[in-house]
C-alpha cells in the first residue's frame, strides 16, 4: 500500500477544492492514484450534493450580466443557505456563468415544474396534431418524447450548459453544491433584449 503523505493530499485538494479529510480518504481508497481519487471525490460529492438539495436556501445574490454591447441584459436571483457563501467567489462565479448561459440560450422557464399547465397542454396538442393518423399507443410515446425535448430546449436546468455541452445547467449547479457545501437554487431570472 502506498503512503499517503501531505504533499499528495495537498495536490488533490488544489485540483478539486475538496476538504483535507475527504482528499486523504479518497487517496487511501484509490491506493494513491490521484486520477482515481478525483473520480471517487466526484461520486461522493454528487451524493452529498443530492442530500443538500432539500435544505432551505434563503440567502444569496442578485447577479446582473450585460452582453452584446448593451443589447442583452440578464438579472438572476441565485440562492444559498448562508450569507457567508453568498459572498464567496465560487458562488459569484456560478451566478455569473448562469447569467451568461441565460443571455446566450434564452430559456423560458427555470424547470419543467415551473412551466404553466396551459403551456404544457398547448405543446401536447401541437404534437398530437402533428401525429394525426398514427396508432394511439405510438402517439402517446411520441408526444412524451417531443415534450421532453421541448423541456430540454426551454427549461434552464435541463439545457446543455453553454460552457460545457456535456453537462446540463443542473449538473453544473450540482457540482457547485458538492464543492461549496450548501444547497443552491435558481429562484428567478429575467432576460431583456433590445427589440423583444
Amino acid at each position: 500500500m502506498i503512503e499517503i503523505n501531505a504533499k499528495l493530499v495537498s495536490e488533490l485538494r488544489n485540483s478539486t477544492g475538496a476538504g483535507f479529510v475527504d482528499c486523504k480518504n479518497a487517496l487511501i481508497e484509490a491506493n494513491g492514484n490521484i486520477k482515481e481519487a478525483v473520480i471517487i471525490l466526484k461520486k461522493k460529492g454528487v451524493a452529498t450534493a443530492v442530500k443538500k438539495l432539500g435544505r432551505e436556501a434563503n440567502e444569496g445574490i442578485v447577479e446582473s450580466y450585460i452582453h452584446g454591447g448593451g443589447r442583452i441584459g440578464v438579472l438572476l436571483e441565485l440562492n444559498c443557505e448562508t450569507d457567508f457563501v453568498a459572498k464567496n467567489s465560487e458562488f459569484k462565479k456560478l451566478a455569473r456563468d448562469i447569467c451568461m448561459h441565460i443571455a446566450a440560450v434564452n430559456p423560458l422557464y427555470i424547470s419543467r415544474e415551473s412551466v404553466p399547465t396551459d403551456v404544457v397542454s398547448n405543446e401536447k396538442e401541437i404534437a398530437s396534431v402533428q401525429m394525426a393518423g398514427k396508432p394511439q399507443h405510438a402517439i402517446d410515446k411520441i408526444i412524451e418524447g417531443k415534450l421532453d425535448k421541448w423541456y430540454q430546449q426551454n427549461c434552464l436546468l435541463e439545457q446543455s450548459f453553454v460552457k460545457d455541452q456535456e453537462k446540463t445547467v443542473n449538473d453544473y449547479i450540482t457540482a457547485a453544491i458538492a464543492i461549496i457545501g450548501e444547497n443552491i437554487r435558481v429562484s428567478r431570472f429575467v432576460r431583456f433584449q433590445i427589440g423583444d
